[in-house]
């Protein structure tokens, strides 16, 4: 099975205590986000477990211990865009970030990391031009240690409307030049552009559109075969990604961006993580009476089989 990390929130850059904590005792407890009383048991052993997916704006506090994921298979999505403190508010300064990305990819391998440059979305500051210039300047830096970045335009969920007001959807000629020219500069430093969710329109100028965390791409980072269930279904319609098992929680993400999808807002998320403990099995709060814990159906996707994989 897969293990995802953020969905929901991001636990490399705030919960890597907690996440090493989960590891040493081979279980984590997760609320279903919608039924809180509903209680899963996630067992976090290699035997059952073929990858662990991490998404984060911040690999950093993961590094120093990243020796006890050993036995494990992994998967990064590290998020890195030009955008000010204005708009991300906790994301440590844009350099540093890089400088994690890189100290990781010498870790984990090249295959095993992915650079995410979104959401993308076009504001007076945040021009076109600043997008094409940016993106080149951090494509060059990156260059050698990550083979492959993932771009999307910004969703207008409520609480991004809420959060973040006056933002607007890239227009359709907007994504295209976007799409055209950050293949071009992927060209220049051997990093291939993919997208998710963003429909077909990019293919015509490069971009792979099959998706960001597919059953390929966890091939292609793993080196193994895995057979997916048919019963596994894709997280969202017209998504391939396979987003399941997520271990955290909403309302729990301390960067503090104005655009998340992920947080109500800033109070909630205060109040949520004064309730963290680095040693309970959940990462927010405690056992309550009404829970009701049930063990995940949890098998290995693995068959066996060794794949070798050169490019997408």
């Amino acid at each position: 099975m897969i293990i995802n990390t953020g969905s929901r929130t991001d636990i490399p850059a705030f919960y890597s205590e907690w996440f090493y904590n989960r590891i040493k005792e081979g279980y984590v407890l997760v609320r279903n986000p919608y039924y809180p009383e509903q209680v899963s048991k996630y067992r976090m052993t290699p035997d059952v477990v073929d990858v662990i997916c991490f998404c984060t704006k911040n690999p950093e506090p993961m590094l120093g211990r990243i020796e006890e994921l050993k036995h494990f298979r992994q998967l990064w999505y590290v998020t890195i865009t030009p955008y000010g403190k204005e708009i991300e508010l906790g994301v440590p300064e844009k350099t540093k970030v890089m400088d994690s990305l890189k100290k990781l990819s010498d870790i984990v391998g090249v295959k095993a990391v992915s650079w995410r440059y979104d959401p993308i979305f076009i504001t007076e500051k945040y021009s076109l031009d600043f997008h094409l210039k940016s993106f080149d300047k951090m494509a060059e830096n990156l260059q050698g240690y990550v083979d492959n970045c993932v771009i999307s335009f910004i969703d207008l969920y409520e609480k991004t409307k809420r959060n973040f007001p006056g933002v607007h959807k890239v227009r359709r000629e907007e994504q295209d030049i976007i799409g055209r020219e950050f293949v071009k500069i992927g060209k220049k430093y051997g990093i291939d552009i993919r997208s998710c969710c963003e429909g077909t329109e990019l293919e015509k100028y490069g971009v792979d559109i099959s998706g960001c965390m597919t059953k390929e791409v966890m091939e292609r980072a793993t080196g193994c075969s895995l057979t997916v269930p048919k019963s596994k279904k894709p997280a969202r319609e017209m998504c391939s990604c396979l987003l399941g098992n997520d271990i955290g929680m909403y309302n729990t993400c301390g960067h503090g961006c104005v655009y998340c999808y992920a947080n109500y807002d800033n109070e909630t998320v205060m109040q949520n993580r004064k309730m963290h403990d680095p040693d309970s099995p959940f990462l927010i709060g405690g056992f309550r009476k009404e829970d009701c814990i049930k063990e995940a159906k949890q098998e290995s996707y693995i068959d066996g089989q060794l794949k070798l994989f050169d490019t997408f």
